[in-house]
């Protein structure tokens, strides 16, 4: 490809990405997919080897793997014949990488067969199809997710413990410090980073705030179409990570990265308009919750068991929701008006922000799979016109914890999901088929690893 064909799209660039090149050269672009786990898989080629108009491939087993990298067989014909999938790119996702020595443009892509098909595992695409299904009824979903992590020593040995971070007060914190300002301004070079790198990539965050955990920090962003916030999640945990080793520091999206500290969520407030009028169609013309609104919770509160294996993903998803002093993680499917005991929360708004909030949904999750499931649960509560519970005005009690139980382990979670027909019907049967098999065989994995506390308590006592 010559040079000024370089130039032409190049200049079409966001205006944000041309900022951060301020005249330099551009030395490499990294062309990149979400896989299953929300990790990014890709090429990176120079500049001259890249044009938008020209597809690259990747094989298709990049969706067959485990977290471990392990290869997971599927009963699909000629599974290893490793046919090729077509990357696109979304040109509306470039964006600069911040943390590149030399100047570097990342882009995701969308994946598509030899025949121009959308390839029906990819994350991304799972998403435009929940997207899709709102739009043929003139409805446009609204999401704001909400992200939790931890900042902490670096982790050399598996073996070992994680540990909070040193400050900059040369101690390690250890205190519950929900909100602290003091807190936040402990780890001020990092957040500095994440800014620094967020403003390069033009990334926009609503707020930061220092949560209940020794180095456990949120990120809140504005609220938008839900792909467009599933790619600014994918982008933004690659953006913390890199800023956190800049300063020195581990960022893990675990859900339950330390024992005695909380667990990590990514809350997703959801709310949807109507395509012609903008208008929220979970609000009345007099400002009250519309019947759609109550259909809403009703199907995520009927249908959010099943997806657990989405928005809890992990074999340690789970540890996030066992009980504790110190937990605030919700371990139930009711739902409340301002009520932060129940798994599903209907904040404080107006009418055109009337929303609710899954606050089940784990930061270990992959953004695309997580948005797209939790949606899943609502829109099929509104075409069906599934009732919820009474709200919940208080802590439940027993029998209430009892009737809203949501899975307590990943085993069981994947038992219900494969009962779960509407949702699997939904999000493709073949796609859940794959996940499902990827899912079980990291659960093998981790039963057959031997813990430390099986060592300490067990090998001379029994």
């Amino acid at each position: 490809m010559s040079q000024p064909d370089v130039n032409s799209w190049l200049e079409t660039l966001p205006e944000a990405f041309l900022t951060y090149l301020d005249g330099r050269r551009l030395d490499e672009v990294e062309c990149i997919v979400p896989d299953l786990h929300g990790m990014s898989r890709g090429k990176a080629m120079p500049l001259i080897k890249f044009s938008p108009d020209t597809p690259i491939f990747l094989p298709i087993s990049i969706f067959y793997q485990t977290i471990t990298g392990q290869d997971v067989e599927m009963d699909i014909q000629d599974q290893w014949a490793e046919s090729d999938m077509a990357l696109v790119p979304d040109m509306s996702t470039a964006m600069a990488v911040p943390w590149a020595k030399t100047p570097a443009l990342q882009i995701i892509h969308d994946l598509q067969d030899l025949d121009g098909n959308p390839i029906p595992c990819a994350p991304r695409n799972v998403l435009k199809r929940v997207i899709g299904m709102y739009r043929e009824k003139g409805w446009q979903p609204i999401v704001a997710p909400e992200l939790e992590f931890y900042l902490t020593r670096p982790n050399i040995d598996p073996n070992e413990p994680i540990q909070p971070p040193v400050g900059r007060n040369g101690r390690s914190g250890t205190s519950l410090q929900s909100y602290s300002m003091t807190a936040i301004d402990e780890y001020g070079p990092v957040i500095d980073t994440i800014y620094e790198f967020a403003e390069a990539a033009g990334l926009h965050i609503d707020s930061v705030i220092q949560e209940d955990g020794a180095g456990q920090v949120e990120f809140n962003l504005p609220h938008g179409d839900p792909l467009l916030l599933a790619d600014q999640v994918f982008y933004f945990k690659r953006i913390i990570r890199e800023a956190a080793l800049k300063n020195g520091m581990f960022a893990t999206f675990m859900a339950k990265p330390m024992r005695d500290q909380p667990g990590s969520a990514m809350h997703i407030h959801q709310s949807v308009v109507d395509i012609e009028s903008g208008k929220n169609i979970f609000s009345c013309e007099d400002g009250s919750a519309s019947d759609l609104f109550r259909y809403f919770i009703g199907g995520t509160q009927k249908h959010l068991r099943e997806i657990m294996p989405f928005i809890a993903p992990n074999v340690n998803s789970y540890r996030r929701f066992e009980l504790a002093d110190n937990s605030s993680a919700p371990t139930n499917t009711g739902w409340g008006y301002d009520n932060r005991a129940t798994g599903l929360r209907v904040p404080n708004s107006g009418a055109q922000d009337r929303r609710l909030e899954n606050r089940v949904v784990g930061v270990d999750a992959n953004p695309y799979l997580a948005i797209a499931a939790s949606l899943v649960c609502g829109y099929l509560g509104m075409v069906n016109g599934v009732e919820p519970s009474a709200p919940a005005a208080s802590e439940l009690d027993e029998d209430q914890e009892a009737s809203f139980y949501i899975p307590g382990t990943f085993d069981e979670a994947l038992q219900i999901f494969a009962d779960a027909s509407e949702v699997r019907q939904a999000l493709g049967e073949d796609f859940c088929q794959l996940y499902a098999a990827v899912k079980l065989q990291e659960m093998r994995l981790f039963h057959r690893e031997i813990s430390p506390w099986e060592r300490q308590h067990l090998l001379l006592n029994v």
